[in-house]
């Protein structure tokens, strides 16, 4: 294949934008490795090493995630927060995950520690990115209710675990794919990855089972919209 010109994002890569798009977008949907995308690619024709596919992922991933954080409706004004053990070469780390009460993930953050200060740090990156709910929801981990009341005392904080399970649920992905990539390597690696699976996610895997056919059908369609009208931002960048 001869190198072609593109633009914008784009500009000095062999292979069409339509290209690189699709295989950011098979490896963020589905629960395949980089291998998986290689081989779905070479079905089609397209030759492509899976390291060059990782270098599409680590590049144009998080442009994705970024635009569609940008553009999505503001959240609802009642968050539930979570956080889950990850192995990383034999330490423990924690993911810490907001949703709002639609089951739109707004963040994630690796962190070493389940303290007051790790707390902080996470609600302050939410507050800076979509201002303050109404409620919080949490199980009965003492460091939220530290950090709120230092933070923004205002907010009601609920605690209790039966009221959390829409939270702990946003987890199941997170699993899935921590298997089939046989864990993460780094924290970086892991909330570089998160940040752009849980946001792609959001956009792609409506709640099927409140839907109809029809409005699911339409719900996809919305979806491979947006994510062609980011890469033709992209391509214009």
């Amino acid at each position: 294949m001869t190198k072609a010109k593109h633009s914008g994002a784009f500009k000095g890569h062999r292979f069409p934008p339509e290209i690189i798009a699709y295989a950011v977008w098979s490896y963020f949907r589905f629960p395949l490795s980089l291998r998986d995308v290689e081989d779905l690619l070479a079905a089609r024709g397209i030759i492509v090493s899976y390291e060059t596919i990782r270098k599409w992922v680590g590049k144009f991933g998080t442009n994705y995630a970024a635009t569609i954080r940008r553009d999505r409706p503001a959240p609802s004004d009642k968050w539930h927060l979570d956080g889950v053990v990850i192995p990383i070469r034999g330490r423990k780390f924690w993911l810490w995950r907001a949703i709002d009460s639609k089951g739109d993930v707004l963040d994630v953050l690796v962190q070493s520690r389940r303290n007051t200060r790790a707390a902080k740090r996470f609600f302050r990156k939410l507050f800076k990115q979509y201002g303050r709910p109404r409620v919080v929801i949490t199980d009965k981990l003492g460091s939220y209710s530290a950090a709120l009341k230092s933070l923004a005392p205002g907010i009601e904080h609920r605690r209790h675990k039966g009221l959390n399970n829409r939270s702990e649920g946003s987890h199941r992905p997170t699993r899935r794919r921590e298997k089939i990539m046989a864990r993460f390597k780094s924290p970086g690696q892991a909330q570089l990855f998160l940040s752009v699976h849980d946001q792609v996610q959001t956009v792609f895997r409506p709640r099927r089972h409140k839907l109809s056919a029809p409005a699911y059908r339409q719900s996809r369609s919305d979806a491979h919209i947006i994510w062609d009208d980011i890469t033709c931002e992209l391509k214009a960048a």
